[in-house]
């Protein structure tokens, strides 16, 4: 029996070993690359090692590498993300914790009608939204800047934003809220000083899902944004498809790398508390 067990368990570790190193295969590549010259990437083995270890690409690639006729790399591009990201997260976050706190614990007649609409939006494909969108951003004077950018992430966040934190709060018991009632807190006490600090594995969920979508996402970058607002993932389809007298793979691989480095440093410090957010209730319905 227990050589039955330890067989399976070499099955199950080395089934995992084989996964992890095909799906760190491109990761290695794209690394590995970033760091070779031309002359070694033309002439050498696509798996190998780099002979002599050069940054030229990574530092072309962030500060005078061209994505069409502008040649100042991927710098600026990686800001207005940074600009976009930040507040985008924060605010849909904010505003989630506040919708569900309030379709869990404060319901009102009709609240899960509601909750349905919001829900919904979960479920619309962003491509519907794009024409209303645009024309939403033009009357309020948003277009093609990065608050527009901010205002589109939030809006198209809430419904995800408010499901995690709906689906946390109902587990939490209600006997807390009543207790505190009766002792005069009101809303926004009990929301502050009993809910929010019980909301940590869920505030963790909810702020790297956002900031991974709102990060990556490409189609709202590509629509709504302007000549000095674009942002990283913009600035590298523009570097990857600028057609120059060489293609320079190892500068492509460093952008690529570049524009992807903050979400797998978020996933790298923070991956745990993720998983453990999400099974302490984040997408439970």
């Amino acid at each position: 029996m227990i050589e039955q067990n330890r067989f399976w368990r070499i099955v199950v570790y080395g089934s995992l070993l084989i996964a992890a190193v095909y799906y760190l295969l491109p990761l290695y590549v794209m690394f590995t690359t970033s760091l070779k010259g031309m002359e070694e990437i033309r002439n050498g083995n696509l798996l190998s090692l780099p002979l002599d270890i050069s940054l030229a690409a990574w530092q072309k690639a962030w500060s005078s590498a061209c994505t069409g006729v502008d040649c100042s790399g991927l710098q600026p591009y990686f800001w207005n993300s940074v600009l976009m990201v930040v507040p985008a997260v924060a605010i849909s976050t904010a505003l989630g914790a506040i919708n569900g706190y309030v379709l869990s614990k404060w319901q009102f007649r009709g609240s899960e009608i509601v909750f349905g609409m919001i829900l919904f939006g979960v479920f619309i494909p962003f491509q519907v939204l794009l024409l209303p969108m645009a024309q939403t951003l033009g009357l309020f004077g948003m277009a093609s800047s990065i608050p527009g950018l901010v205002f589109v992430h939030v809006v198209c966040g809430l419904a995800s934003t408010t499901l995690f934190f709906r689906n946390y709060y109902v587990g939490i018991p209600d006997e807390l809220i009543k207790a505190a009632r009766l002792d005069g807190a009101g809303f926004w006490r009990i929301f502050l000083r009993i809910i929010l600090p019980m909301s940590t594995p869920i505030l963790t969920v909810t702020v790297i899902w956002q900031f991974t979508q709102i990060w990556n996402d490409f189609l709202f970058g590509v629509v709504f944004s302007g000549l000095d607002s674009r942002p990283i993932t913009v600035g590298l389809n523009n570097l990857a498809n600028t057609t120059t007298s060489v293609k320079e793979y190892n500068v492509d691989m460093a952008a690529a790398l570049i524009a992807a480095l903050p979400t797998i440093i978020v996933y790298v410090l923070a991956g745990k508390y993720f998983v453990r957010g999400l099974t302490a209730g984040a997408v439970k319905g």
